[in-house]
């Protein structure tokens, strides 16, 4: 009894996969119709492109005028080496080797003309400066010593080969 039980469900698991394989048989027929139908459908238009406007060109005619696209004559000569430029042949002070902005001043030293300022580095080590020394990466020089800031005179490019000072101070208490 057990092994006729068996057998019948032998028989319908076999059953059962036949008609799973029948099904199968009918093929892709429906598919291959959903496709031809899909290309012989007619797609929206393309939009046109979109005009492309000419301009006319301009010929600078004023000989009176400067021409706005040539350097002036203050940019010339300061490219040619009028203006302020870097003592490139004095060796580089410690303090140069940071930018003025991770620079913190935290106190001064003396009185007087005597004054010096206390500057921590982002290393943590303090340095004592004076006036006339230089500190920060674009050749910052002291100027003055305070008992509350340090006042510089930074020399930076000015886009045309040329060099220009630019102020800056650093203070107690800053950042």
């Amino acid at each position: 009894m057990i092994r006729s039980r068996h057998i019948h469900l032998r028989l319908a698991a076999a059953g059962l996969a036949l008609v799973a394989l029948a099904g199968c048989t009918r093929g892709q027929s429906d598919l291959r119709d959903w496709v031809d139908a899909e290309k012989h459908k007619k797609g929206e238009p393309i939009p046109p492109l979109p005009v492309i406007r000419t301009f006319e060109t301009f010929a600078y005619q004023d000989q009176t005028a400067r021409d706005p696209f040539s350097p002036s004559t203050a940019e010339m000569e300061n490219a040619s080496g009028s203006g302020p430029r870097p003592d490139e042949n004095r060796p580089k002070e410690p303090l140069e080797m940071f930018a003025l902005d991770t620079l913190k001043m935290v106190g001064t030293v003396g009185a007087g003309s005597s004054l010096e300022a206390l500057v921590k580095d982002p290393g943590g080590v303090i340095h004592r400066v004076h006036r006339n020394e230089y500190m920060g990466q674009s050749y910052g020089r002291i100027t003055a010593v305070g008992e509350d800031r340090i006042d510089l005179v930074e020399l930076v490019s000015n886009g045309t080969g040329g060099w220009m000072e630019r102020p800056a101070s650093i203070a107690v208490g800053d950042k």
